[in-house]
């Protein structure tokens, strides 16, 4: 059986030389340097924003929520496999901080090139557990592109193995291919997602918005959304060719794997000088790594990073353990990918999903709707009910002040002003973690100003919070204003610290005791 093993194991290999049929060891080592900036961004979000949103004093603890998975799922290996996190053991705020700064640490030694099996394992254990607790705050789809994406890294390298280019393990082509699998299910269901969901993708005016009401515009975005209507469909039709047409390039040999590479890059630098869209389209920037080999990095790269590559390696070089690992690897990952390719087809295709608790292989998808209309939850604060002195609060990044400038914020998430961009969309029904905000303010809450932009009450908290609705458009250019807005209802009426019924509401959360 081994011997048999053995002989599958390098036909497989030879299979993938041949479809990848040059080397990738600047290409790995680019690769993980590239990820490792990106879970370092991830991490330092979490360092700084987890006891704000999901602490045990912040806006959907994450004690509670593990209480309640186990109550339904039990405790001990039910509950972990339902929802595999190491805060099954302890979730105390301490505990993850210290897992926080520690995937700060790791993911800053894979930027700098010291990464192994070991390291990239620990950063993927720690960001799973993280993920798995954050509950609505991180919801994304760019959480599971992460997951995916860093499993498939542990295996890049050794698992001890600190060296740069370590001779004993050549990059597994296997794995090479496999990320470019991840690139193209990312891309090919954006681009589906987007046929099948808002009729504007189809009349090609989705640009004419999409600019206007996507969730944290930059400096760059009222100049994208000035452009003449006929450059903005003619962008509709540039994108519809990068994700439905581009990506079967990703999966053929080079040259017309790299030239899907570059068409998917260039894309991907569009829409990060065009918007915050978190890391998102950066970690795609980092999948299209892959698609080159190291005849193009060997023409880029400083000479020193060339003299202590391996001259060649073979295949063979690898131990029966590793090729066991990797075959085994190759069929998971095969079998796991039979529902992310059925949703392809499927009339009701999920935009982000996963199906499995360990998020190995996922169905992505952005932007399936675009909104016609921005509306922005504005909170304002008073001492005085009878009062028009009704003060605003400011975020980091979302729209409040007209004369305010646009943020750069990408690739660093603030995740409380995505959430208020859903709000807005809905109401405070929908997103009760929205009236605990409202509570902690009421408080001056450390932790919450904490990931806010300003405090209009720094001495004395409000005695009453309000939220209105009001529609924003970006003002015309060098006007002096940045918005425009328009008072649209009333979004949560006032509320006061003496109110039964909201602290009854809270309570009915466990938020507060009574």
């Amino acid at each position: 059986m081994m011997e048999t093993l053995t002989n599958f194991s390098r036909s497989l290999g030879v299979v993938f030389s041949l479809w990848y049929d040059q080397e990738f060891w600047l290409t790995r080592f680019i690769f993980l340097r590239a990820l490792g900036l990106i879970y370092l961004v991830a991490f330092l979000g979490v360092l700084f924003q987890f006891k704000g949103l999901f602490g045990r004093q912040g806006l959907l603890p994450a004690h509670l929520f593990l209480e309640r998975v186990t109550a339904t799922y039990g405790s001990g290996i039910k509950a972990f496999w339902s929802l595999p996190t190491v805060f099954l053991i302890n979730i105390s705020d301490h505990f993850m901080a210290i897992l926080a700064f520690l995937g700060v640490i790791l993911s800053t030694a894979v930027l700098f090139g010291l990464s192994n099996g070991v390291s990239l394992f620990v950063l993927w254990v720690i960001y799973l557990s993280f993920v798995h607790v954050g509950q609505v705050f991180y919801g994304f789809g760019w959480e599971s592109l992460l997951l995916e994406t860093g499993f498939l890294a542990i295996f890049l390298y050794p698992f001890f193995n600190l060296n740069f280019f370590p001779i004993d393990h050549p990059p597994p082509k296997i794995i090479m291919f496999l990320l470019v699998w991840i690139l193209f299910r990312n891309m090919f269901g954006a681009g589906l997602i987007k046929l099948r969901g808002d009729a504007s993708w189809k009349d090609l005016t989705a640009l004419i918005y999409h600019f206007e009401t996507q969730p944290l515009p930059n400096p760059l975005s009222p100049l994208f959304h000035a452009l003449p209507k006929w450059m903005l469909k003619g962008g509709v039709l540039f994108n519809h060719f990068v994700e439905l047409l581009v990506p079967i390039g990703l999966l053929l040999t080079a040259p017309f794997r790299m030239i899907a590479g570059i068409f998917t890059s260039v894309f991907q630098l569009i829409l990060i000088i065009s918007g915050n869209l978190s890391w998102l389209n950066w970690l795609t920037l980092v999948l299209c790594i892959p698609c080159f080999d190291d005849r193009i990095w060997r023409r880029i790269l400083p000479a020193s990073w060339l003299k202590s590559m391996p001259i060649e390696h073979h295949f063979g070089l690898y131990a029966f353990s590793t090729q066991l690992v990797l075959v085994l690897l190759a069929v998971t990952i095969g079998i796991l990918s039979i529902n992310p390719i059925k949703n392809f087809f499927s009339s009701r295709q999920r935009m982000n999903s996963s199906y499995d608790p360990f998020h190995l292989v996922n169905s992505y998808g952005a932007f399936g709707s675009v909104g016609k209309k921005r509306y922005e939850c504005i909170i304002m604060g008073t001492h005085d009910l009878n009062s028009d002195q009704w003060q605003p609060y400011e975020f980091v990044a979302k729209p409040g002040d007209v004369l305010r400038p646009h943020p750069i914020i990408a690739p660093y998430q603030p995740r409380l002003d995505w959430q208020i961009w859903f709000a807005a969309m809905g109401s405070y029904q929908q997103h009760p973690w929205l009236v605990h905000l409202v509570y902690k303010l009421l408080q001056n809450d450390a932790e919450i100003l904490a990931l806010m932009a300003s405090n209009p009450f720094q001495d004395v908290p409000p005695k009453y919070i309000k939220i209105d609705l009001y529609e924003y458009q970006l003002a015309p250019l060098f006007s002096g204003r940045y918005w425009d807005r328009t008072y649209v209802s009333s979004y949560l009426p006032p509320l006061s610290l003496d109110n039964e019924s909201f602290l009854n509401y809270l309570n009915s959360y466990g938020w507060i005791s009574r």
